[in-house]
């Protein structure tokens, strides 16, 4: 079978104020039509910028070398207006986040018909006509009427099924899909797993994957390549890499990725190491509404139903669930973020339902918050010492940043940054560093509380194993209570000395991390736990058997 990819002795290298950088240096790869090629590795190794060579998509500061050679043309010889040829017609790429990839003022039959009008003589009935059959292919439900609708109008999951279908439209040998599920819940992603294999068998299509999530290629990949400082340091078939790594890197990279049960063995031995001192507890929540207001005459919308739940000190309590489960907003009412409707929250004793801003501004002090993207949640124009010492000048601890400079330096150095890090800028350090600054800035105050809101979902995963180290040493040396969200029963076993499973705004399950991950009892929490994908392609093939017959029973 003949390559639909050929990638040779390719070299990126960028021109920068500090001088050439080297991103990609001498790759080789290849691509066979209806094989999955997965390029792992960690931010920085080079694979997207290899990814995007093979579509061209290199800015103007970059140089190449060697060749990419797809069918009979070597891309990086080809002008703009060939290129503009061969994308989506011979290449087509699935972006990593389909909300920045999917323009919001045109609906989404357009957006797919745009690129029909661009490789064709397509009437306008003809394109939506195709439009709608795409979008049928990828799993969108009543196409006819869906392909009018704008990007804000689908969910997550959806709105990376509009960017396969736009992807695939035009039936291109091969497709580029650049960390397709990073930002998705494991139901949903464990469903675009089931579609890009369906691209592979019925369009016959040849993939590349780009992830940094092992599980993902377990499930998905024939071949693997795994890339280390803009080379690849290893390649092999999806069987051997995982039950035979060769190099170091490789054995690390496996070996960071937790897994369910990790962590079940050690609860009973957190238990007894934690001291829990007089049992108070810090958070209780006894049938919890917290409702929406609708618009424009509409009804509002109930996010958390009857939710109850305790925090006691010292301990760690996981909350999980999809995306509109309610586990995010529970988060922000405790911290007075959110306004409770009904029910009883009480947070450090004091009872929040109908609490004003003036009312909770005391117990601040005593909550700290570690957000999803650390990125967006500094402001990009102050140095990372300003960003920590915030808490610290808010609440008179501190007059101003100088002041507060030696306990910002004492908290950069408690969560294993250098102190000369606090005069560098957000932008300045890695996606891992930033969130240990986030941490740093979260127990400023010595908080009784802290509520990390899916703190590791973005981060690579030798990164996000440091992190979650960090986080349960911090637990241990201050001793906080600690509300911890997340998506990933696997990270979340890791931490938690109980695990809550939110669905649809309603508790189903409650209970240590062998109760609830090694004998479920609710179907909602089975179907959850067999969407993890494991690093184990044989047990992967297993696991995908079992929740394709969970879904057939509901």
């Amino acid at each position: 079978m003949t390559n639909i990819l050929d990638i040779q002795n390719l070299g990126v290298s960028f021109a920068t104020d500090a001088g050439e950088v080297q991103a990609v240096d001498g790759v080789s790869l290849s691509v066979k039509a209806g094989e999955v090629l997965a390029i792992v590795g960690e931010s920085g190794s080079g694979k997207t910028v290899t990814a995007k060579t093979i579509l061209g998509l290199l800015p103007d500061t970059a140089s190449t070398s060697g060749a990419v050679v797809l069918g009979s043309n070597n891309v990086i010889a080809l002008d703009k207006r060939a290129l503009r040829a061969i994308r989506g017609t011979d290449v087509a790429m699935v972006f990593q986040e389909p909300s920045l990839a999917l323009n919001p003022v045109f609906t989404v039959g357009w957006q797919i018909a745009e690129g029909l009008r661009a490789h064709g003589r397509f009437s306008r009935a003809a394109a939506r006509v195709k439009a709608i059959d795409i979008l049928r292919r990828v799993g969108i439900p009543e196409p006819e009427s869906r392909v009018d609708y704008y990007p804000h109008q689908f969910s997550g999951g959806q709105k990376q099924r509009v960017v396969i279908a736009m992807a695939l439209v035009l039936e291109p040998e091969l497709i580029v899909a650049d960390e397709p599920t990073t930002a998705l819940d494991v139901t949903v992603q464990a469903e675009i797993l089931d579609l890009l294999r369906r691209c592979r068998d019925e369009f016959n299509a040849a993939i590349v994957l780009i992830t940094h999530n092992m599980g993902v290629v377990a499930d998905l990949a024939d071949r693997v390549a795994v890339m280390y400082d803009g080379k690849v340091v290893e390649e092999a078939d999806v069987t051997t890499l995982f039950s035979a790594p060769q190099h170091e890197y490789t054995k690390k990279l496996l070996g960071s990725v937790p897994f369910i049960g990790q962590g079940t063995a050690s609860t009973t031995a957190r238990a007894i190491e934690r001291s829990f001192g007089n049992h108070a507890t810090i958070v209780e929540a006894r049938g919890l509404k917290i409702e929406y207001p609708g618009r424009l005459g509409r009804g509002g919308f109930r996010a958390v139903n009857g939710v109850s739940f305790t925090i006691q000190a010292g301990e760690v309590l996981g909350l999980v669930g999809e995306s509109g489960s309610g586990k995010t907003t529970i988060g922000r009412a405790i911290a007075g973020l959110t306004a409770v409707t009904g029910g009883s929250l009480k947070v450090l004793g004091t009872e929040v339902r109908g609490l004003r801003e003036r009312g909770f501004r005391p117990l601040r002090a005593d909550i700290g918050f570690v957000f999803q993207d650390p990125a967006s949640s500094f402001n990009p124009r102050l140095t990372i010492a300003e960003c920590v010492a915030e808490p610290l000048i808010v609440h008179g601890r501190a007059g101003d940043a100088a002041a507060a400079r030696t306990r910002v330096d004492e908290l950069l150095e408690a969560v294993q940054l250098p102190k000369v890090f606090g005069d560098r800028y957000p932008h300045e350090l890695s996606g891992g560093q930033r969130q240990r600054a986030s941490l740093a800035r979260a127990i400023a105050l010595g908080p009784k509380l802290l509520i990390a809101d899916e703190p590791t979902s973005a981060l690579d995963v030798s990164v996000q194993a440091r992190v979650l180290e960090l986080f349960a040493e911090l637990q241990r040396e201050f001793g906080f209570a600690a509300l911890f969200i997340s998506h990933d029963l696997a990270v979340v076993d890791l931490l938690a000395d109980r695990i809550a499973v939110l669905y649809k705004g309603e508790l189903v399950e409650e209970g240590t991390g062998a109760d609830v991950l090694v004998t479920p009892q609710h179907p909602y929490t089975r179907r959850l736990i067999a969407s993890l994908p494991v690093p184990d392609p044989v047990r992967q093939a297993e696991r995908r058997e079992e929740l394709h017959r969970l879904r057939e029973i509901g």
